[in-house]
């Protein structure tokens, strides 16, 4: 029976596998655009969680008097209502993991809420408060994308 000759790892094939696996970026500086568009993210992820759950809290009646119930709203109310009762949560799950679809709803939130108050003020009361929060987090995402997207080599 013949032996199998093993082969004796010399310091440079250890030195040459671990380069294999090690990325040339360092987590110190090149990603800091990143770092910050992510924590972005969560923080308008625990945002989009409040709102949805806000949403959800004027569906079932637990915010709000007898005069205020979702019964007694108008239909284009309630329908509004229950769409960011729902998009928001939906759009807060993607945010908190980074993924491109999270944004992508939320930003469709975004905009379908500045769309509902300048538009249709009758809905929510046209606020252009609101209107302005809104725009300030989108200009504030699309900075944060964009000097992300500046750090990552073509």
């Amino acid at each position: 029976m013949s032996e199998i000759p093993s082969r004796e790892q010399t310091p440079r094939d250890n030195a040459m596998s671990v380069a294999a696996i090690s990325s040339g970026r360092t987590e110190t500086g090149d990603n800091l655009w990143t770092g910050r568009l992510v924590l972005f993210l969560r923080i308008m992820a625990v945002v989009s969680v409040a709102k949805g759950l806000y949403h959800w809290a004027q569906v079932t009646g637990f915010v709000g008097g007898e005069d205020e119930a979702f019964e007694n709203q108008s239909m284009a109310w309630q329908a509004a209502t229950i769409y960011f009762a729902v998009i928001e949560l939906v759009a807060a799950v993607g945010l908190w993991l980074a993924t491109p679809w999270g944004a992508v709803v939320w930003l469709t939130t975004v905009v379908s809420m500045a769309v509902i108050e300048l538009m249709f003020p009758a809905i929510y009361g046209g606020s252009i408060a609101i209107v302005a929060v809104e725009a300030l987090m989108l200009a504030a995402y699309l900075a944060l994308a964009w000097m992300a997207a500046r750090e990552r080599p073509p």
